[in-house]
C-alpha cells in the first residue's frame, strides 16, 4: 500500500486545504482548481486527502462503488452483494488519455476468449463517489474536456458504441492542478470548478526549512512520520464527518442569498453558479465551524475562492482576480 504524505503536515497553504476540505464536505460545491508554480504541493494535497476522507460504504465487488445492492447496474456482475467500508476513491486522469479508458469500452479479451460482449468500465466507473484528479487539468485535449463537461452536468456516464448500450453513475468532485505558464483553461471547464485556489512557494526562510524538514523526515522513515501526525489527521477527519452530518441543519436567511447576490453582481460574474457555489462553500465552512447558519463573515472568507475564477478581464485593472474579488468584499461586507 502506498503511504502518502499527511494532509495535516502539509506547510501553509491554507487556502488550497480549506477549499479540499470544503469539498469533502459538500460534493456539490463542485471541485477544486489549484494554480501555482511547479514544487508547491498541488499534487502532494490531492493525494494526502485521500487518506484523510471519512471511508464509504460500497459492495464489494462493484465496478461504480455502488453503496447498496439495489444500485448496481444491470452489466456489472457481484457475485454476492456484500457492504464493506472502504477508502474514498482519488483516481489519476492522465493526460493523453484515450477515451475508451475515460468512460469505459468493449472488453476485447472477453469477446475474443469467451465471444461474450460485455463492458470494461473505466477511469469515470472507478471516480463514482470520489475524486476525480487531473495533473496539468490546462494541458487536456478538447475532446475529453468535452466528455467531462457532459458527465459532470449530468451525473451519468453513457456509452453507446460497439453494440454497447451502458449507463451508470459517474459523480464525482473534479480536482484540478496546473501552471499557469502552460496555458490557460478552457472557460467552459474552468466555470465547473466550485472553487478555485491559487497557490504559490513559500516566501519566509523559516517556512522553506519547515517545508524541507517534513518531506525529508517522510522520506526517511514514511511510517514513523505518518504515526507522528495520526492525532492531527483523525482530528480534521473527525470534523469532517461532524461538518457532513451538520450540513443540512445550516440555515441561510434570505440576507445571506442577498449579499451573495450583490457581491456576484459588483464583480460581474457571468451567470447565478457563482451565488450557488458561494451559498454552499459558506454552507460547508459554517458547519465545519461547528456554526448553525451562515454568517456574513462566512462570505467574506469563501468568496476569493468561489468567484476569484469567474471574474470578466479588466484590462484597466492589473490587480490579480483574487484581490479584485478581496476589494470588492471589503466594499459591500466591511
Amino acid at each position: 500500500m502506498t503511504m502518502h504524505f499527511p494532509f495535516s503536515a502539509i506547510v501553509g497553504q491554507d487556502q488550497m486545504k480549506l477549499a479540499m476540505i470544503l469539498t469533502a464536505i459538500d460534493p456539490t460545491i463542485g471541485g477544486v482548481l489549484v494554480f501555482g508554480d511547479r514544487g508547491t504541493g498541488k499534487s502532494t494535497a490531492v493525494r494526502a486527502l485521500a487518506g484523510l476522507l471519512p471511508h464509504i460504504k460500497v459492495i464489494q465487488g462493484c465496478p461504480v462503488n455502488s453503496q447498496t445492492a439495489e444500485e448496481i447496474p444491470d452489466w456489472a456482475t457481484v457475485n454476492e452483494p456484500i457492504q464493506i467500508e472502504v477508502q474514498t476513491p482519488v483516481v489519476d486522469l492522465p493526460l493523453g488519455v484515450s477515451e475508451d479508458r475515460v468512460t469505459g469500452a468493449l472488453d476485447i479479451e472477453r469477446a475474443l476468449s469467451k465471444g461474450e460482449k460485455a463492458f470494461q468500465p473505466g477511469l469515470l466507473a472507478k471516480a463514482n463517489r470520489g475524486y476525480l484528479y487531473i495533473d496539468e487539468v490546462n494541458l487536456l485535449e478538447d475532446h475529453i474536456v468535452d466528455l467531462l463537461l457532459d458527465v459532470a452536468q449530468s451525473g451519468e456516464n453513457v456509452v453507446e458504441r460497439e453494440g454497447l448500450s451502458i449507463r451508470h453513475p459517474a459523480r464525482f468532485v473534479l480536482v484540478g492542478s496546473g501552471n499557469p505558464e502552460e496555458g490557460e483553461l478552457r472557460p467552459q471547464l474552468l466555470d465547473r470548478f466550485g472553487l478555485s485556489v491559487e497557490v504559490g512557494s513559500p516566501d519566509t526562510i523559516d517556512e522553506r526549512v519547515k517545508v524541507v524538514e517534513r518531506r525529508d523526515a517522510f522520506d526517511r522513515d514514511h511510517a514513523a512520520f505518518a504515526h507522528k501526525w495520526e492525532k492531527e489527521e483523525l482530528r480534521i477527519r473527525s470534523k469532517i464527518t461532524k461538518a457532513q452530518s451538520l450540513l443540512s441543519e445550516v440555515k441561510s436567511g434570505k440576507a445571506i442569498l442577498k449579499r451573495c447576490a450583490e457581491l456576484c453582481l459588483a464583480l460581474g460574474a457571468d451567470g447565478l453558479r457563482g451565488e450557488l457555489t458561494l451559498l454552499r462553500s459558506a454552507r460547508a465552512l459554517a458547519a465545519y465551524k461547528g456554526a448553525k447558519s451562515v454568517q456574513t463573515h462566512h462570505l467574506k472568507e469563501i468568496a476569493p475562492l468561489a468567484l476569484s475564477h469567474r471574474l470578466r478581464r479588466d484590462p484597466l485593472d492589473e490587480a490579480g482576480s483574487s484581490l479584485r474579488v478581496q476589494r470588492v468584499v471589503t466594499d459591500l461586507l466591511g
